[in-house]
């Protein structure tokens, strides 16, 4: 088992044992809400290798972090990425990482989920805010919806849970409440909805106007369903209910309406070495710096323990008074969705 160093504790006494990994800044999607049409992408030269990703990573497992999201961009279109998840799967067998999954929008599942499993993925999250054709063309400009469907299907069909993440969109999705959830319970998927984030220009895009509270989403699940709250939580931010006629299990992100910042228990490593310790924040550590400065790992230990006492007790997102403030500037394919 890899031996452990002191773990990881932030300023508020919260343990840090999630790290989520952007591996790329790429994406064949160009989503409305997540990037603008004509995105300058990161020169290839300022990517961490995959080399030095799993230094990283192995870095942040030594020091207590026992769940592991890869994240994009898209992180499979990164050329080599099964490399760095077989390298991954090192950690789940020696008991020191309890989890390696990944975050994405399935339009390369069907090439990659039978790999993923043999790696030690065990469930992993879509993205899929849609399931009509000519709606999902519009809102990923560049995406086809049967392609992430065969995607979703393949991973089913590798033995890997699924979780739709369906971002909560104004005028866009929500007469598809009932009919994407219907769907989810048929295909045994679990289903979350994610508040709107005020992340990076997107030219012109209009956040407050896309913004759906999800309080609105949960009120309209009580008029069709028996709504029970559950105490489960994964160590993430979504809260949970169960749809009692179904069984279903039905997650709520909220950063908006409700502020989840009290369990924290996670940091975001960029695919250039910023370790940035709260989404909704603009501080972060370069990591990168350290990493190339020497072989070994001391430098790197040093500095994300420096990163970790100042992480911050919670982010400002707030879209009260009908104004965004709290908005940062990087995109979301920046920092890892």
């Amino acid at each position: 088992m890899t031996a452990r160093a002191a773990p990881l504790i932030d300023p508020f006494a919260r343990p840090i044992s999630y790290l989520r990994v952007s591996v790329t800044d790429r994406c064949d999607f160009r989503c409305t809400y997540c990037m603008a049409e004509n995105m300058t992408f990161l020169p290839k030269a300022e990517l961490l290798t995959l080399e030095e990703l799993d230094r990283l990573c192995s870095a942040f497992v030594r020091l207590g972090v026992e769940k592991l999201r890869i994240t994009g961009g898209e992180p499979l279109v990164r050329k080599g990425i099964m490399t760095f998840f077989r390298a991954m799967s090192r950690h789940l067998e020696s008991g020191a990482l309890r989890e390696l999954t990944l975050t994405t929008n399935g339009s390369q599942l069907a090439k990659y989920a039978g790999e993923l499993a043999e790696c030690g993925v065990r469930r992993i999250n879509v993205s899929l805010d849609t399931l009509d054709m000519a709606k999902f063309s519009a809102i990923t400009r560049w995406g086809r919806l049967g392609q992430v469907l065969d995607g979703i299907a393949a991973a089913k069909a590798a033995g890997l849970r699924v979780k739709i993440n369906a971002v909560a969109l104004k005028g866009f999705n929500e007469e598809e409440q009932f009919s994407l959830t219907e769907w989810c319970a048929a295909e045994g998927h679990d289903l979350t909805w994610i508040e709107v984030m005020p992340m990076g220009d997107l030219g012109g895009e209009d956040r407050l106007g896309q913004y759906w509270s999800l309080k609105d989403v949960r009120a309209r699940y009580g008029e069709r369903f028996t709504v029970t709250d559950l105490a489960e939580r994964t160590g993430g931010p979504a809260r949970y209910v169960r749809l009692e006629e179904t069984g279903q299990k039905v997650g709520f992100i909220t950063p908006l309406t409700h502020n989840f910042c009290e369990s924290c228990n996670r940091v975001r490593l960029t695919c250039t070495g910023e370790l940035y310790m709260c989404l909704g924040q603009e501080d972060m550590a370069d990591l990168r710096a350290p990493l190339r400065a020497s072989a070994e790992d001391g430098l790197v230990e040093e500095a994300i323990r420096a990163a970790i006492a100042r992480k911050p007790k919670g982010h400002d997102f707030d879209y009260s008074r009908q104004t965004v403030s709290g908005q940062v500037s990087r995109h979301m394919s920046h920092t890892g969705g």
